[in-house]
């Protein structure tokens, strides 16, 4: 089996784009992030025609996740138990559904914005209930593949962003934000990518500014972290570096894994 993660930066927008990579790289479940789509809005019929089923989640043009699986849909949940709001609003930022025996969760984490503003301790509170709930997931049935993926909008460590100095003082990089992503690993979740994509400059996203893409100047945020019964199955790993190449691209690629029968 096959299972990616990409922030697609508006699913309207890059429906085409999204669709040729799927058939191209024989994706069997893909989750999605930043759809930036209300559900009725949502392209499925390009989806659908290449035998692919959709859970979607979406409020307005902001935010919103899907999960699109050729291997079955079952279970749908939107949102995590604890999942805290934002200005009165659970925010549409975490979907579930289990495909092919696989609990497939596309998360995509709060940006935090800036050190000072309200957005960071929402980010914190969001990835704290994130841990306690999934760390639940894993002691309820150690047997459950589960896989925690999307963009963390955040860079654990230094070599994952293309220059520290850049970043001082910035949201991504700060020690509360790595110690939630490390305490995801504490829990139980392994970055099941890493291991095939190692050392510096191996990135995920570029912004669109200032020629970050061409100069090499990235981010890697966006992972796959398996509890080790997905973890323990896992085949290959990639960042598809690629895809932020030709017209249009979102400002992320796709990272995928394979998985073992």
């Amino acid at each position: 089996m096959r299972i990616a993660t990409w922030n697609v930066n508006s699913i309207r927008t890059r429906v085409d784009r999204v669709t040729d990579w799927l058939a191209r790289a024989d994706v069997d479940v893909l989750a999605m992030q930043e759809t930036k789509c209300t559900d009725a809005q949502f392209p499925t019929m390009p989806f659908a025609a290449l035998g692919y089923e959709i859970a979607h989640i979406g409020l307005n043009q902001w935010n919103g996740v899907a999960i699109a699986s050729r291997v079955g849909l079952e279970n749908v949940e939107i949102g995590f138990d604890g999942q805290p709001e934002w200005q009165a609003l659970r925010e549409a930022r975490a979907i579930g559904a289990t495909c092919g025996g696989v609990r497939v969760w596309s998360l995509y984490v709060p940006n935090g914005r800036t050190l000072a503003d309200p957005h960071y301790p929402y980010k914190l509170d969001w990835l704290g209930a994130l841990h306690n709930t999934a760390s639940k997931w894993i002691a309820d049935d150690p047997s459950l593949p589960v896989a925690l993926v999307g963009d963390w909008n955040i860079a654990p460590t230094d070599e994952d962003v293309w220059d520290m100095a850049v970043f001082e003082g910035s949201t991504h990089v700060s020690e509360p934000e790595r110690a939630a992503f490390r305490a995801m690993i504490d829990a139980g979740y392994t970055d099941v990518v890493r291991p095939f994509t190692p050392g510096p400059g191996v990135y995920t996203y570029w912004d669109y500014t200032q020629l970050r893409f061409p100069k090499k100047q990235g981010m890697r945020i966006d992972f796959i972290l398996g509890s080790a019964a997905f973890a323990d199955r896992v085949t290959h790993g990639e960042i598809v570096r690629e895809e932020r190449k030709g017209k249009s691209p979102s400002d992320h690629v796709p990272v995928l894994v394979d998985l073992a029968p």
